[in-house]
């Protein structure tokens, strides 16, 4: 007989106060604990349902003093309705074979990775990552991660996500993709992808980390519905005339 890990207790910290990445003036403080050690998955899968996020073997959420505006976000795959949009962008991308390379890493991602970081964040701290800061991110993950590459049909790499595995789907951490190919909208494509990957093996979720309602570049999340943010009652559905007012009732 075999008996199941408890996770065992949680210590967070506060961090100290870092200019906001989503909003213009506004100053982010996060809520972490580190996931190392043993029980991590256990520890990261009940973290998740509370609307936390994985960075390196960090889980964090933000924990501002005098703003609500990021709202931890999951996709309902198990309701997803393709709309005649979703499908243009789903025909497009029938051409690229994913591959899931588990924590295997190489310098073909990782110079994908540079190309798009400095195309779409080229002032972000992301963006100075080096080609070892860009291999831990994948190999130094405490709980189980893998990495999907999608390929176009000559054998380019033109697109890639790092995914972690949870008990209810999937979490998306980072994305990127060839920005010469906007044509595809590979962005929208990797999420329509994680859909079809947890429908097919009959979990509910896809995670998308958070949604500022107020921040251009946040707003096609909640574009893939049905879709629920976290509040302080839990998980919320909301749609696309849903304000951050609403979700935290």
């Amino acid at each position: 007989m075999t008996s199941q890990r408890k996770p065992s207790l949680f210590t967070f910290f506060r961090s100290g106060p870092m200019p906001c990445p989503y909003l213009r003036g506004k100053v982010e403080q996060q809520l972490f604990t580190d996931l190392s050690g043993l029980g991590a998955q256990s520890r990261y899968e009940i973290l998740s349902q509370g609307g936390f996020r994985r960075s390196h073997h960090i889980a964090y959420r933000p924990a501002c003093r005098d703003c609500v505006a990021c709202v931890p976000v999951r996709v309902v795959a198990s309701e997803f309705k393709v709309s005649r949009a979703w499908r243009r962008i789903r025909n497009k991308n029938a051409d690229l074979l994913i591959e899931d390379k588990g924590t295997q890493v190489s310098n073909e991602q990782f110079a994908l990775f540079s190309r798009y970081m400095q195309s779409r964040h080229g002032g972000g701290d992301m963006a100075r990552m080096d080609r070892n800061d860009y291999f831990e991110m994948v190999v130094s993950s405490p709980v189980h991660t893998s990495i999907l590459e999608y390929r176009n049909p000559e054998g380019d790499l033109v697109a890639a996500c790092l995914i972690d595995k949870v008990g209810d789907g999937y979490s998306a951490v980072y994305s990127f993709f060839d920005p010469e190919t906007s044509n595809r909208s590979l962005g929208s494509y990797i999420v329509l992808s994680l859909i079809e990957r947890v429908r097919a093996e009959n979990l509910p979720y896809v995670y998308l980390g958070f949604w500022v309602a107020n921040s251009p570049k946040m707003q096609y999340k909640v574009r893939f519905q049905p879709i629920e943010g976290f509040g302080p009652r839990g998980w919320k559905s909301i749609d696309t005339e849903t304000n951050r007012s609403q979700v935290s009732d």
